[in-house]
């Protein structure tokens, strides 16, 4: 994920502070110096860089330090307050004032525009019941058009597209059968670099659909040429928005945060991974916390009231307060678990456990439950109700049936009985 390593350097330099009786001159300096070399690695422009450490220094130099409160934690807010305001302070959502509303996607090609566009479609119907239209106006790419009929089949989402004509007037044809949706979504052409070519079509388009919202992708991957590119787009279009693809990347991620803050364009998402779901809005307060290893717990709670069955959570929870764990308790766990995404993700979201993430397998972790998931599915209804039930016989078929070895359905049942005891534990603690 984009900020990872940033995040770690981070950490250790507030570990570092964290302890000092008072912040000094040499103390500060020896932070801001290791925050520097972080920021650096992170491939943040040295504009930006050069910002946030002088008034990181100036508030720091000035801070009253009171006994209640560590000098390390101190720091931490100041470095948080300015990220935010590098970041840009507040959410920005998508603005529509009238419908249809129409909103342009633009990118160099490969930046993820058309994936993007769908990922934006699916959450507009589904979040919003808006009734949404995608316009294919990439015809410069090989199957881009192709590709966003795919998409839009996939999400339940209309797409327009007409052969042997220009961009423009695929765009104008598009507006005069549009009467019935509340969104309009168009998909445009890449080039490979900002060119004459290229702006001069987008133009047109622009004067032709006037949309209230253009947001460019921008590859989270491309270090800091995004900014040349995110200029180069800003110089002849109208901007109001950036989404930053590729975010769980191996992405140093930095470079989001010079164009943010040298374009003054505000992000608007950011892509998560390839799947349709995985868009997020951008929350520059949240990604603050994250960037300083503190987590997410705000943005946690959502994707689990978004993801998990909250009905059969709660039924489960009720169970585990009087004390009573099955097989089939545990097998929603693990159910709902997996249905948020990758375990190291989740626990980046976790205050205090962002170290811990970067020694999770999402790999080892998802295979480990899936093998639990075959385990427990290879039982009988009765004996995911009463394992005590479960002897060498049924063992050996429970093996058989999913796969394994009785070893595994050994270490599996005494993973059970630990977990049985823990839930007891808690209820009789709750009272």
């Amino acid at each position: 994920m984009a900020f990872d390593t940033l995040s770690n350097r981070l950490s250790d330099t507030f570990r570092n502070l964290s302890g000092k009786g008072k912040l000094t001159d040499k103390n500060i300096s020896d932070a801001l110096q290791d925050i520097r070399i972080s920021l650096l690695e992170a491939d943040v422009s040295l504009e930006v860089i050069n910002e946030l450490l002088n008034h990181v220094q100036e508030e720091s130099l000035g801070l009253k330090v009171t006994r209640e409160v560590d000098p390390s934690q101190m720091f931490i807010k100041v470095v948080n307050d300015k990220l935010v305001e590098i970041l840009g302070e507040d959410h920005v959502p998508m603005n529509f004032a009238k419908r249809p509303g129409i909103m342009m996607m633009v990118g160099l090609q490969g930046s993820g525009k058309t994936t993007t566009i769908a990922k934006i479609a699916k959450q507009l119907k589904e979040k919003e019941n808006f009734k949404v239209l995608m316009v294919a106006a990439d015809l410069a790419r090989p199957a881009a058009v192709e590709q966003l009929k795919i998409l839009g089949e996939q999400i339940g989402v209309d797409v327009f597209s007409k052969a042997d004509t220009n961009a423009v007037d695929v765009v104008k044809e598009a507006l005069k059968n549009s009467s019935d949706y509340d969104r309009i979504l168009i998909d445009t052409a890449g080039r490979l670099q900002v060119d004459e070519a290229l702006m001069n079509e987008l133009v047109d388009i622009e004067k032709a659909a006037k949309p209230e919202e253009i947001l460019l992708s921008v590859d989270a991957m491309s270090g800091q040429d995004v900014i040349h590119v995110a200029n180069g787009f800003k110089n002849k279009l109208d901007l109001t928005g950036l989404v930053a693809t590729k975010f769980d990347g191996d992405a140093r991620g930095g470079a989001i945060l010079s164009v943010r803050y040298m374009t003054q364009v505000p992000v608007k998402y950011v892509g998560v991974g390839e799947g349709i779901d995985d868009l997020d809005s951008f929350y520059p307060d949240r990604m603050a916390s994250r960037i300083l290893g503190m987590g997410d717990i705000v943005s946690l709670v959502e994707k689990a009231q978004e993801k998990m069955d909250l009905e059969a959570s709660e039924k489960s929870a009720e169970r585990m307060m009087k004390g009573i764990f099955t097989l089939d308790d545990m097998l929603i766990q693990l159910q709902q678990v997996s249905k948020m995404g990758p375990l190291s993700g989740l626990l980046k979201m976790v205050p205090g456990a962002s170290k811990m993430a970067g020694d999770i397998d999402d790999a080892d972790a998802n295979a480990g439950m899936n093998k639990t998931k075959a385990l427990i599915l290879s039982m009988t209804k009765e004996e995911r109700q009463n394992p005590d039930i479960i002897r060498s016989s049924r063992k050996h078929r429970i093996a058989n049936g999913s796969g394994m070895t009785t070893t595994d359905v050994n270490r599996l049942l005494s993973q059970h009985e630990k977990m049985k005891k823990q839930m007891r534990m808690f209820s009789r603690m709750m009272g």
